[in-house]
Parts: C-alpha cells; sequence; structure tokens
C-alpha cells in the first residue's frame, strides 16, 4: 500500500468535514477521498478540476497547514491527513488525460486581460460554456505570477504549459506579448465585438520601503528579480527585506543562482511574519539565515544599513516595534533585493475612461466583478492586492458567472 493509499485510509471522512470548511474554494473533500479509496480515480478528478480548475495548482501552493491540513481533525492529537498530495496526483493524472470540449457554441465574445490564476479560472470556465474566449498576455507566456512570481522549484511550469494545452483544446486563443491599454484600449476591445472584458492584470509594481539607496545599481525588487533571475548578477552575499512568500522565494531562488549567503531581514519576529510555517521552514532547509527585529534604515554601496528593533504589544495584544536608537549597524553584502508587497499597473485605466480604482490604485469592483465601467469585470489582486491563489480562484467562479448572466442579458 502506498503512502497516499494509506493516507485515505486514515481519513475519517467526518459527516461535518472542517477540512472542507477551512478550504477557501469548499473542495469536497471527504467525497474525493471515496472515490479515492474506490478506485474512482478520473471521476475524482472531474469533480476537483469543475470545483477549481486550478487544484492542480492550488494542491502545490495553498497554505495548507491554515486550510485543509491545518483544519483536520486528525491533526488535534497526530498529524492531519495530507489530502493535498492526494489531490495532486489526481489533478495532474486529470490534466494528462482528459480532453476538455465545450458543452455548448456561442458566438459571444469575451476578452481576458491578463492571465493569472483569476484570467486562467474565468477561461476555463467560460470557455467550457461555449464563449469566445481571447486572453491578451504582456508576457511571453501565460501564467502571470504563477510563471514569473513562483519559482521552478516550487511550481513546475510544465503544469502551466499543461494547462496551456488544454485552454488551447477548448477554443481559447492566446495573444501573447500584448498589452492592453496603450494600443489595443478597452474601447477597442468592445469596437471590435468582444460583449465583455474580463480585467485581471495582477500586481506587478513592485512597493518600496521609501529608505535612501533603492535605485543604487545593488538593490533589486523581489517582484523583478523571480521574473528572471538568471538576468542578475546578486554576488555571493545577500539581504533579503521582507516577510511573505515572495520574501521567501527570492532568498531561496538566490542561494540556487550563485549566491552563498542569504539574510533575511525583518523587523518583528517568526510570529509575525506573513510566511506560512512551511515556507520558512523551506527556506532555513535550504540555509536561509534569518535575522529579525531589525529595520532597514539605507542602502549603500556596501550593503544595508538597519537599526535594532523591540516588540510592543499594547492592550489589546497588537504588536508593533519601535527602533533602539544607537543600534544602527551595516550589514556588508553584494545586493538587497526588497519584498514588501506589490501594487498595480495603470496601464488600462490611464487609457480608459469610466474604470474607477481606489487610493492604492486597486480596479473598483463589486463582490461579483462588476467594475464601474458597464462590461468590464474584474477580480484577482489588481482589485483585492496580492492574495493567495485559493482565493484568487474562488473570486474568479463567482465573477466567470456574473459574466455569463451579463453577456446572456444583451441577447
Amino acid at each position: 500500500m502506498n503512502h497516499l493509499q494509506e493516507e485515505a485510509n486514515r481519513c475519517l471522512l467526518c459527516k461535518n468535514p472542517k477540512c472542507q470548511k477551512g478550504c477557501p474554494i469548499n473542495t469536497p473533500i471527504p467525497e474525493i477521498i471515496q472515490y479515492y479509496k474506490d478506485g474512482q480515480m478520473e471521476k475524482a478528478g472531474e469533480i476537483l478540476f469543475e470545483n477549481n480548475p486550478l487544484s492542480a495548482i492550488c494542491s502545490i501552493v495553498c497554505a495548507h497547514e491554515k486550510q485543509c491540513a491545518g483544519n483536520c481533525i486528525r491533526g488535534i492529537k497526530g498529524n492531519p491527513i495530507e489530502f493535498y498530495q492526494i489531490e495532486k496526483q489526481l489533478s495532474l493524472d486529470y490534466l494528462e488525460n482528459v480532453t476538455l470540449k465545450p458543452h455548448a457554441t456561442l458566438k459571444d465574445r469575451v476578452a481576458i486581460v491578463g492571465s493569472g490564476p483569476a484570467g486562467l479560472t474565468i477561461a476555463f470556465l467560460l470557455a467550457e460554456r461555449g464563449y469566445k474566449i481571447t486572453i491578451f498576455e504582456s508576457k511571453e507566456k501565460i501564467g502571470g505570477v504563477l510563471r514569473y512570481g513562483i519559482p521552478e522549484f516550487r511550481l513546475p511550469k510544465s503544469i502551466l504549459d499543461k494547462m496551456e494545452e488544454k485552454l488551447i483544446q477548448l477554443g481559447v486563443r492566446i495573444r501573447p506579448n500584448t498589452l492592453i491599454g496603450p494600443v489595443l484600449t478597452i474601447d477597442k476591445l468592445f469596437d471590435d465585438g468582444y460583449k465583455s472584458i474580463f480585467l485581471g492584470t495582477g500586481v506587478w509594481n513592485p512597493k518600496t520601503l521609501n529608505i535612501k539607496g533603492e535605485s543604487l545599481g545593488n538593490a533589486i525588487f523581489a517582484i523583478d528579480y523571480l521574473k528572471s533571475p538568471s538576468a542578475y548578477y546578486i554576488g555571493k552575499k545577500v539581504a533579503v527585506i521582507g516577510a511573505g512568500n515572495v520574501a521567501m522565494d527570492a532568498a531561496r531562488t538566490a542561494l540556487r543562482n550563485g549566491a552563498s549567503e542569504v539574510i533575511v531581514f525583518y523587523r518583528k519576529g517568526f510570529e509575525e511574519m506573513t510566511a506560512t510555517k512551511t515556507e520558512i521552514q523551506e527556506a532555513i532547509d535550504d540555509g536561509v539565515q534569518f535575522n529579525l527585529f531589525k529595520s532597514p534604515v539605507e542602502i549603500v554601496d556596501e550593503g544595508l544599513k538597519f537599526i535594532q528593533t523591540e516588540k510592543i504589544i499594547d492592550e489589546n495584544n497588537k504588536v508593533s516595534v519601535k527602533s533602539i536608537k544607537g543600534s544602527e549597524s551595516l550589514y556588508e553584502c553584494d545586493s538587497v533585493v526588497i519584498a514588501i508587497s506589490q501594487s498595480p499597473r495603470n496601464n488600462i485605466v490611464s487609457n480608459t475612461k469610466g474604470i474607477n480604482t481606489d487610493n492604492a490604485g486597486l480596479l473598483v469592483a463589486d463582490d461579483s466583478g462588476h467594475t464601474t465601467r458597464q462590461g468590464v469585470f474584474a477580480s484577482g489582486d489588481v482589485v483585492t492586492g496580492a492574495r493567495t491563489v485559493v482565493e484568487a480562484v474562488n473570486y474568479a467562479k463567482i465573477v466567470a458567472n456574473s459574466i455569463d448572466e451579463y453577456c446572456k442579458s444583451l441577447t
């Protein structure tokens, strides 16, 4: 008996599955495991795909410790069921073997701008319903943050290539290296007969620390670095500033691309880091070091100047830090990687009337994805800010239904 079969047999098949409730997209975990135990692998894979077209990806990159595994009853007194491993096998096998076909043939065209998690999800769902889908991708290949923000060692690009193959099976047309906004505008897309337009362009502008030295030659923004690590000469000693999964990815990538010493600097402690415990532990296993309660002050030619901080907990248990005067120091290094989140670009809104943004530059959209311009929908990070893949997929499922309803209302 292999490990996955043992995991399936350990599952209690709870009637009130907390694992399922802990999943942002409500994956029917007991049902899937029962099909797995019965040997109905194709059926299990089909249910996973219908519930989440990116199940193969979510099985790899989701924060399982906070979701399915983190809510498993077995985990109270022992090890939780590793459902995500079962999901991974089922989903990859399904993608490899299934031939996807539209359920109907419709005349309506829908444009999808951006091919990250939200765009891919909506493309699959609407193409299956028979819509004529065109994906406009500003980069060479589809995937968005999945391809250009998550390293190969965490998410193999072959999975995205397989998804592209399945989209083409469904009749989806893909236009790479095509930036919507300056030349092909939203107005032009409507003029060419698109009934609806979905915007899922993500967040690709790095946020700055607002400290001196961020324009120096040894400073690198993580979101840029992860797109093409081999394009950068980072040297042997690297400082990474940040506490999220992007910071962990950048640090681990640096070690795989020539660095011999990588230290993550963070102004708080491990408990306050937004990166998952798994990501942090994998970074440690790779050899990444951590210098906690250190806040960056300035980037200089010699490396990173920082100041020591101390934790303060108020009466509401809210954690903050304050700098300790006179504790400034210098970490001598070759490169400083800045990984403190991203914000959206304005290629589309600066060339389009009627699409509102908020103070952070995010697109304004309601819970169903309607923007302030009729026929234009949006979801994903460009609306919510940087979130998880599974959250983007869940929101996109709702928006796909909204686009479907909108297009039908026009006929």
